[in-house]
């Protein structure tokens, strides 16, 4: 089937469960760790133009609460975000499929069925 990358952490139970779904369904998934990625900041700016910046921060993790308002106030610039996304992978919101040249990011409902789960 397709082969797929799946961007995402070791630890994220979210992460797992795609990964495990992706490839109970035949796809051909290779996992890399955000925070072991080598050129995390290439990668950054082509998920935020295929996907919106929205898409791509994640505001419900423990990171972005630990953050400073000053911290969280660097997300309202696109460069203030790559930044901050590269500095703290885990703002990332999990998973980031790429696949058949799309961008998918998360694990819901919509991108499932994208990805043709």
């Amino acid at each position: 089937m397709t082969a797929m990358t799946l961007y995402g952490l070791k630890t994220c139970d979210t992460c797992r469960k795609a990964g495990k779904a992706l490839d109970n369904a035949g796809h051909d998934v290779d996992f890399v760790d955000l925070r072991e990625m080598k050129r995390l900041d290439e990668k950054i700016p082509v998920w935020i133009d295929a996907v919106g910046a929205e898409r791509v921060l994640n505001t419900r993790s423990t990171t972005w609460r630990g953050l400073t308002e000053t911290e969280q106030a660097m997300t309202r610039s696109r460069t203030g975000l790559e930044a901050l996304l590269l500095a703290h992978p885990a703002l990332i919101k999990r998973p980031v499929v790429e696949a058949e040249g799309r961008v998918h990011v998360g694990w819901n409902e919509e991108v499932r069925s994208a990805l043709g789960l």
